[in-house]
């Protein structure tokens, strides 16, 4: 639940970073200039200013996006993380008798028993 909550709010800071550096001034002023002259008149807010406030933005932005996708990494819920899916499925075709110890069984090494010393 909490991961579906941190991708949520990855994905809303995602969409507002698109806007935001769309914004932005490129090298001939872009849209934040044709913004910031419409407001007011261009009297309160300079071009120069929109863009340091969408700069500002774009860092904080960016920054909420790295600390939310390193906590979503923690957030994951891994359930059995100790074995990979291949280990489970050959786990479940094994038969647990093919695991038992050896039978005992004559050793295939002679005995210094077996051995008649002829005198």
């Amino acid at each position: 639940m909490l991961y579906g909550i941190i991708v949520s709010i990855i994905t809303l800071i995602c969409f507002l970073l698109i806007v935001v550096i769309l914004l932005q001034p490129g090298q001939k002023e872009g849209l934040s200039g044709g913004l910031a002259a419409g407001m007011a008149g261009g009297a309160s807010m300079g071009a120069r200013r929109t863009a340091d406030l969408l700069s500002k933005t774009t860092s904080i932005l960016a920054a909420l996006f790295l600390a939310l996708s390193v906590l979503a990494n923690f957030a994951i819920d891994r359930g059995d993380a100790n074995q990979s899916t291949i280990q489970q499925s050959a786990m479940e075709n094994v038969d647990p008798s093919e695991f038992s110890a050896p039978s005992q069984t004559e050793s295939a090494v002679p005995q210094q028993d077996d051995f008649e010393i002829e005198e």
